[in-house]
Formats: structure tokens, sequence, C-alpha cells
């Protein structure tokens, strides 16, 4: 059976959510205004009408066509609304979905339009809603990088990115060699490859570090905080592993639904008390 279009009354709707509705049906044709409210019955009939219209002698051959490219564009239009509405809760009161751009916009749709999964529209959702809130954040190459994944992409990319921890307000990602928590929660050299691949990481023999730190460092995994007093004699530098988000994996990475790994914040902390470097590891919180 083929899905209808998704209806729905602005008038309840919070004012960046009926301004994001309103610049994706500019951007995109209609998406279901209010004073719209014909849902499409079924793709045959719509079909039957077309070719009605065009030519009551249709082949079948042509009538097939017809009825395949409507149940297709309906779909599309499905998920493109689908999407849409899913990024509605997401939009913060501040929210100014009139300042995203045009190609921004339909660039998104083309990309997103044949995305049906569940997991995957929940992301595309997410990215929508946080161009809205802060237009110009995502690049083109993120959505193109976002197009080719799957679910088990999107899968394996938020596991990693359970290993993300937030130090001097930059999104890292501590993975090192040699260390059982990361083989037990499924990340190993296969699974890094394949996100590399995908343009979300990038990997390196020897380890990367933060450099230019200042001497007191916070570092944040989900809700707890740790400071990190460096040296007054050593480098103000932190070695962060052998693993670095690209920017698109910064873009998407927060879009993921991902939790905490059990024992990974105990197990960094032991990790900085021994490092030479560190004078002191204090948890915050």
């Amino acid at each position: 059976m083929t899905a209808g279009l998704v209806s729905i009354d602005l008038g309840n709707l919070s004012e960046p959510a009926t301004v994001l509705i309103e610049r994706v049906s500019d951007a995109v044709g209609g998406i279901a205004r209010p004073w719209q409210t014909r849902r499409v019955a079924s793709a045959e009939a719509d079909a039957q009408i077309i070719l009605a219209e065009a030519d009551v002698k249709a082949t079948d051959i042509r009538r097939r066509a017809a009825l395949r490219f409507v149940e297709e564009e309906t779909r599309n239009q499905a998920n493109i609304e689908s999407i849409t509405y899913q990024a509605i809760p997401h939009l913060s009161e501040d929210s100014n979905p009139g300042n995203v751009e045009d190609d921004f916009l339909r660039n998104f749709f083309d990309k997103c339009r044949l995305v049906s999964d569940e997991q995957m529209q929940d992301i595309w959702a997410r990215i929508l809603a946080g161009e809205a809130n802060n237009p110009g954040k995502f690049s083109r190459k993120t959505i193109n990088i976002l197009e080719d994944m799957d679910n088990g992409d999107a899968e394996l990319f938020s596991k990693l990115c359970c290993f993300v921890w937030r130090i001097h307000d930059t999104m890292t990602l501590l993975i090192a060699d040699r260390m059982e928590i990361f083989e037990r929660n499924g990340i190993n050299v296969t699974s890094l490859a394949d996100v590399e691949s995908l343009g979300l990481i990038q990997t390196a023999t020897f380890p990367y570090s933060l450099t230019n730190l200042p001497k007191q460092v916070f570092a944040s995994y989900f809700e707890r905080t740790v400071e990190i007093t460096l040296k007054a004699d050593a480098p103000a530098d932190l070695e962060v592993g052998t693993v670095l988000l690209t920017r698109a994996g910064r873009q998407i990475g927060p879009m993921c639904q991902r939790k905490p790994i059990e024992d990974f914040f105990e197990v960094m902390c032991e990790k900085w008390e021994k490092d030479q470097r560190i004078e002191s590891v204090r948890v915050l919180q």
C-alpha cells in the first residue's frame, strides 16, 4: 500500500516550526500547508488522472511508468514531510529557519528524500533542526557524506561517538591502542577503517595531541567533568589518541543517539593520572 502524505495543523505550532515548514514548502514544493487539506488517496488514482489528461490511449508501458512515477514521488514526499516534522521538537526558541538558504534546503531534501529508515530519518531531522537553529552550521560536504550512510553506518558511527569527550570546548574522540574497553564495545581496526572510508574520521600511527592548551583543562564526558592540570614545565599539549573526527564527523556526531560507556570515564582518568606531563586529575562531578 502506498503511504499517504502527512497533513498538519500549523496553528498549534511555534513560530519557528511554522516558518520552517513554510521555508521547506517554498524551497522544495508544497508540504501539507493548512490550506492544502487534500491527501493523496493512492498513487494508482493519481496515475489514472495523469493518464486521462495526457492521453486516454496510453499504452500499458506508459501506464505502468506513470504509476511508478507517482508511487515513487509519493514515497519521496512522505519522507520529506516526515523528516521535516521530526525536526520540529529539536528547534530552539530563538531558531531562525527564515535564514536557511534555499540552496541548502534543495540539496538537503534532494539527498534525504529517499530515506525511509527511522534511525536515518532521525539524524536527518536533527541536522535540519540544527541548521534552522544556526544557519550555515552544516556544510554541503557533510550532507553529501550523510547521503552515503546507511543504517549500519549510522549505528557504527553512533557507537564510536560514545567515546567522544569535550575537551577545552572541542569534540574529541579518545581511542587508543591496547585498551580492551574499545574491543568490548565493537571498536576495532576494521570498524575504524569502515568509518574512515565514509570521511567521518582520520586515523594515524602515532597519537594526535590537542596543542596550546591552558595549564588547567576541563574535560567532560556526558554529564561528568574532570579538571586536568598540566605540569608547569611540560608542553601545553594533551594526547588524545590515534583517531580524529573530521569536520563532517564533528557535525554529524552530536546528531547521533549515543550513551556513556560503562567505566570509560574512570579508564580515561586513570590513564591521565599516569601521564608524566600531568600534575593532577580532579573529578568535579
